[in-house]
């Protein structure tokens, strides 16, 4: 029995969640740096106009130019963007500050929740991956990234409040797919910033996993010190702490999706 053919370009993951502060731009970085150290020629696409992932990954507000900004608003191709890291194999399309009012530029055009969509699809084919970094609201950037996006990915940290919006956030992804991206489908749940010493932590650990199940991934992501001090370094942690315990989660955590992505 013959197998099916590979798909045609990059699997392209939007990690979203429109809460702040839950490990996303983190998460994004460092799941995009463990899968280069898999082999995987990576994209990562700056939405946020905080553009923390562009910081994290040393590219300085100076140095950054051309910028998803230009891409979205000005129509500029989206290969003049790319821009190369210090992690061999991950290159970065920044983000700039002008990104904030794209929404108000962009809301009247013909085709406006798939202008990053349009752009991703002449660069696809040169990548294994493309990870999103979505803004921490249910705007026009975040529906852009779910309409260009084969999932969605979504972490959550195991605090308190960290149930709360996400039903808020499943609609969403349920409105992108039946409305303009019939494909996308939910990656996962992935639990960050979850403290053993803590009973919180465990009990929502557990309160997720009883509502969401095989949704959830396996890894989960631990509060550590040295995933904190990365980025003013400029580095995902597995580069500034190869042997910490979150470069030993987020390197699981790359093995995982790669994983469900081999079956």
């Amino acid at each position: 029995m013959s197998k099916s053919p590979a798909p045609i370009g990059a699997r392209i993951i939007a990690i979203v969640n429109q809460k702040g502060g839950v490990g996303k731009t983190t998460t994004t970085i460092n799941l995009a740096a463990g899968l280069t150290l898999h082999g995987k020629k990576v994209l990562l696409v700056d939405m946020d106009p905080q553009g923390n992932a562009s910081t994290g990954l040393a590219i300085s507000r100076k140095l950054r130019g051309v910028s998803i900004y230009n891409v979205l608003v000005d129509g500029t191709d989206l290969a003049e963007a790319i821009k190369p890291t210090r992690v061999d194999g991950l290159s970065i399309v920044p983000s700039h500050i002008d990104l904030s009012a794209a929404e108000l530029e962009i809301g009247q055009v013909a085709g406006r929740t798939s202008l990053l969509k349009s752009a991703l699809e002449k660069v696809s084919a040169r990548y294994d991956y493309i990870l999103i970094d979505c803004p921490p609201a249910l705007g026009l950037l975040t529906v852009n990234s779910l309409a260009a996006a084969s999932s969605a990915l979504v972490p959550l940290q195991c605090e308190f409040y960290a149930l709360e919006g996400l039903s808020q956030l499943l609609k969403t992804v349920e409105m992108a797919k039946s409305s303009i991206n019939p494909k996308l489908v939910i990656e996962g749940v992935m639990l960050t910033m979850y403290d053993k010493r803590n009973r919180l932590s465990s009990q929502v650990a557990e309160d997720v996993r009883t509502h969401l199940g095989r949704a959830v991934f396996k890894t989960i992501i631990p509060r550590n010190v040295r995933i904190a001090e990365a980025p003013s370094f400029g580095q995902p942690v597995m580069m500034y702490d190869p042997d910490c315990a979150g470069s030993k989660a987020y390197m699981a955590l790359a093995d995982e999706l790669l994983k469900r992505h081999a079956r």
